[in-house]
């Protein structure tokens, strides 16, 4: 068998895009409980491929958005998509969910069509993940996932705040889980958001998708892939409730509700479990070969589905959990 290999992992934005109709109804739902007035500033952080962002944008027609992704191929793909002459109130950056300063946005009320070169970004952003001795895939904050909501809450309205250089909500849906420092985010939310302004995030928490991290190590193990999962980091960080509840007051912020939530993630079939893990499982499938990848992926859906058949409709489940985070800025 050929050596392992660890190849720098680069999101395929389109494919992607094509496949996270999941991730879009759970950012749809927090949205929603926004309650947004129309003139907010809002910094959604792990972007992405740009719609959750755009949707925002329409939201807030007298506001702004600043899409910020530490994934060059999905700012791409987003101002591609989302140009200034179709959402002007919107703009994508390159920028680590770990390293947000005010000072990075101090030009966000220019002209949306002056971006930076995605190049002078591409070559000073620093990758999420975090760096370790085994190389591993560095990753983007993605992860969006959708379904229904088994805990319902809702997330207060903002406070009405005076526009001025800050922003009025910091917005993060199924993003945190890809970053190791949550408090390094934590510091850099308090620093650009107004006193009085909103953090709301929805992330992976504590017990997130167990059932397929039960499907993946027996086949992990097998002689066929081995080689490949040796010395493998932890790849996602899901935290609980508590670690929030002692970090947000160190932060100055004040918690208006952290609670997991467990969610139903429905896919359509087997070959739409099997593009979820494609298109968002990267630090387990990008490690296999390009030419042997939809094999292993096959075979790990071929494990949780014999576990988790389809229900009636055909349709594959996925237990979530969701760790959210409604805070205020004192």
């Amino acid at each position: 068998m050929s050596k392992p290999v660890s190849p720098t992992a680069e999101w395929n934005a389109a494919d992607y895009a094509a496949n996270s109709a999941v991730q879009q109804t759970w950012a749809r739902e927090l949205i929603a409980q926004l309650q947004l007035r129309g003139d907010e500033h809002v910094l959604d952080v792990g972007c992405g491929d740009g719609k959750v962002s755009a949707e925002i944008a329409q939201a807030v027609p007298r506001g702004s958005v600043v899409g910020v992704d530490a994934s060059p191929q999905m700012i791409e793909f987003a101002r591609k998509t989302f140009p200034p002459d179709k959402i002007p109130n919107l703009e994508f950056h390159v920028m680590d969910a770990r390293e947000i300063r005010l000072a990075q946005f101090n030009n966000r009320y220019r002209s949306s069509s002056s971006f930076p070169p995605l190049a002078e970004e591409r070559a000073g952003a620093r990758k999420l993940m975090v760096s370790n001795s085994n190389p591993t895939p560095t990753l983007s904050p993605l992860g969006r996932g959708e379904g229904v909501d088994s805990a319902p809450g809702r997330v207060s309205s903002c406070a009405q705040i005076p526009p001025d250089e800050k922003f009025d909500i910091v917005f993060s849906n199924a993003t945190l889980h890809w970053v190791d420092d949550h408090r390094a985010f934590l510091r850099g939310a308090a620093s650009v958001l107004r006193p009085g302004g909103c953090l709301i995030v929805s992330c992976g928490g504590k017990g997130n998708a167990h059932d397929v991290f039960v499907a993946l190590p027996p086949e992990m193990r097998l002689n066929r892939w081995r080689d490949f999962f040796r010395k493998l980091e932890k790849p996602y960080f899901f935290h609980s409730p508590d670690s929030y509840e002692k970090w947000l007051p160190r932060f100055g912020f004040k918690s208006r509700g952290v609670r997991l939530s467990s969610k139903d993630a429905v896919y359509d079939g087997r070959d739409g479990f099997a593009a979820w893990l494609r298109t968002t499982w990267l630090p387990y499938t990008q490690r296999v070969p390009e030419n042997l990848r939809e094999e292993f992926i096959a075979a790990v859906t071929d494990r949780y589905v014999a576990k988790h058949p389809p229900d009636a409709d055909g349709r594959v489940h996925v237990r979530m959990m969701r760790l959210e985070i409604d805070a205020v800025k004192v």
